[in-house]
């Protein structure tokens, strides 16, 4: 059974398109398109671009693409570069990881109404002890303007004189 590569350059062949007119219907560079149809995948940085190239490429030259992507992928398979696909991101350590992840998970709408309301809670709490501290729990006596309670006794005791 031929190539990828050896499939490609035959359908644009027998479709009788150049390599820089193929380049323009698909928007793939030449030198990736020549690099496709040699076979050379060291070209490309990751087994992405290599997929999207030759299901592009493909398309366009009106071939079976499920038969050439299983064909590539069995290619791919045997390569040492791309034969299993790079881990995306390392295993996180951290407990601020994981709170991170799930807290991208949660509706925006969600957390800024969960936010608003603890902020009124906190408000209000914080308000009712201003006022409990201020009156230490008790109402403010009605003292006449002459008299003064100290802070130590319930006694009232007059202002002293200048």
């Amino acid at each position: 059974m031929p190539t990828v590569a050896e499939q490609l350059r035959a359908a644009r062949e027998a479709k009788k398109l150049s390599i820089q007119r193929a380049a323009e219907l698909t928007k793939i560079r030449t030198d990736h398109l020549r690099a496709l149809e040699e076979g050379n995948f060291n070209l490309f940085s990751a087994p992405i671009y290599i997929r999207g190239s030759v299901k592009n490429y493909a398309t366009t030259l009106k071939m079976e693409v499920t038969r050439v992507m299983a064909a590539l992928e069995a290619e791919l398979k045997g390569t040492e570069k791309f034969s299993e696909p790079p881990p995306l991101v390392e295993q996180s350590k951290s407990r601020l990881d994981h709170l991170m992840f799930w807290l991208s998970k949660v509706d925006a709408r969600v957390t800024t109404a969960a936010v608003c309301v603890l902020a009124v809670v906190l408000l209000f709490a914080f308000a009712r002890a201003l006022l409990r501290h201020r009156y230490d729990g008790k109402a403010p006596p009605n003292l006449r303007p002459e008299m003064y309670q100290s802070a130590d006794s319930d006694q009232t005791l007059p202002l002293p004189r200048p």
